[in-house]
């Protein structure tokens, strides 16, 4: 059996929703205030390194995730569309939500 190499990554949380990441990635979470270039700090939910994983509460409030501000963005335009049978009610809506790229920059234990 061939063994894998794994690398240090972290899952984080940020406007409701978790992210894997590790060092070097850009992800885009929900819109965070700031301009780009501006440092954010997320809370951690669980962190690999190598083959050693961390959940517990406690050694998790020590690991910290740092990312960089690429972008403020926008999503794909959704567009909703609400019928009502044989009263002739029509609503057409759209949303963009907004976004925000995130460069990692680094995960400290």
């Amino acid at each position: 059996m061939q063994e894998t190499s794994v690398s240090a990554y972290a899952v984080v949380q940020t406007g409701g929703k978790q992210y894997k990441v590790a060092v070097g990635d850009v992800v885009e979470v929900e819109k965070l205030e700031g301009e780009p270039g501006t440092e954010h700090t997320f809370p951690a939910v669980l962190h690999v390194d190598g083959g050693k994983v961390t959940s517990d509460a406690d050694a998790l409030a020590k690991v910290s995730v740092t990312g960089k501000v690429v972008e403020q963005t926008k999503g794909p335009k959704i567009r909703i569309h609400k019928f009502k049978n044989k009263t002739g009610y029509h609503k057409r809506q759209g949303h963009r939500q907004k976004l925000t790229r995130v460069e990692v920059t680094g995960i400290s234990k």
